[in-house]
């Protein structure tokens, strides 16, 4: 059996994946997202699955490179038939938030209001008729990056007139309303194979918006939490979770997203908006980080379902080339 492609460019937030993969035997293949080439010409590829970990972050450790040539060699390899996890359609969403509430506008699913801008002078005008404070998204973020908030209209106006509204690297951004969050918290929940797989409360630290669940320092009731899949000397961010099962209305709209954006393996999130009492999805996340801890957490390893998942994958494409031998067995016959 081919090894499976391991596709990422940050050096620690897989290990727990690559540990369960080596527990299991099986074989994988890390490539480097940072410093990557492929040919247009080949037909296949030395893989029995690529799985997808690019994070659209990757230019804050200084790898922008590795955002938009990602997406090309996932339509090159989809295009040659070589199965692909979170694939380009999926991480198409994970490139832009603008996307994403296209997406959510399309299943008539709620979400914060917002418009988006692909130049600075236009973010008062786009303001207009949201609730401060507002937000401003940069399209391509990924914890956390990207994301300013203003208190009022004279103060996005002012950061415009002093050119410090910074879209990003596609040049695109949201301005959406923020939402104050009931009980300090936003809910992830992760989906696998498009059906939920579990779900945390993130309690931010004050005046951040990195929610990353593998960066989690401790569990609301004060237990530090082992942080394997982040750099050892990492420091605490103030970032605490707790397990919790959603209304099952709200994990029906989950895997309703997740379906519709063809998303293998991710997190979506939402928050309580505490004005209204209401519900609104504000991201979807491809590269889905699990929390911290997990045992700890949820009460199991979502790394051991994953594999499972992976290793599912691998079974029906090697059960799909042994029925299309068999076929042609028969047919030459």
């Amino acid at each position: 059996m081919r090894p499976i492609a391991i596709y990422h460019e940050h050096p620690d937030w897989f290990r727990p994946l690559f540990t369960e993969l080596e527990r299991r035997g099986i074989a994988y293949e890390r490539l480097d997202a940072a410093a990557h080439s492929w040919d247009p010409a080949e037909r296949e590829a030395p893989w029995s699955l690529v799985f997808n970990r690019a994070s659209p972050s990757a230019y804050l450790r200084g790898h922008g490179q590795a955002t938009f040539h990602t997406l090309h060699w996932l339509r090159h390899l989809e295009r040659i038939g070589v199965p692909v996890v979170n694939g380009s359609e999926t991480y198409g969403y994970e490139l832009s938030k603008a996307s994403q509430l296209d997406l959510l506008e399309g299943l008539g699913l709620p979400y914060p209001r917002a418009r988006a801008i692909n130049h600075p002078s236009q973010a008062v005008a786009a303001a207009r008729g949201l609730r401060y404070p507002v937000l401003v998204k940069a399209n391509v973020g990924g914890s956390g990056a990207g994301i300013v908030k203003y208190e009022s209209e004279q103060a996005l106006a002012t950061a415009v007139e002093r050119d410090q509204v910074d879209l990003g690297v596609d040049g695109t951004a949201l301005v959406q309303e923020a939402a104050p969050l009931r009980d300090g918290h936003i809910t992830r929940v992760e989906t696998l194979n498009g059906n939920f797989l579990y779900a945390i409360n993130v309690y931010p630290a004050v005046g951040s918006f990195d929610l990353c669940p593998a960066d989690a320092c401790q569990t609301t009731t004060g237990v530090e939490l082992v942080r394997g899949a982040c750099a050892i000397d990492a420091p605490k961010t103030g970032l605490r979770v707790e397990g919790y099962t959603p209304p099952a209305a709200i994990v029906a709209q989950v895997e309703r997203i997740a379906q519709a954006s063809k998303l293998d393996v991710g997190g979506i999130e939402y928050l309580v908006d505490d004005r209204d009492g209401k519900h609104y999805f504000y991201d979807v996340n491809a590269l889905s980080n699990f929390v911290a801890d997990a045992q700890n957490v949820v009460g199991f390893d979502p790394f051991v379902r994953l594999v499972d998942y992976l290793e599912e994958r691998v079974g029906r494409r090697a059960s799909g080339a042994g029925r299309k031998a068999a076929d042609s067995l028969v047919g030459a016959r």
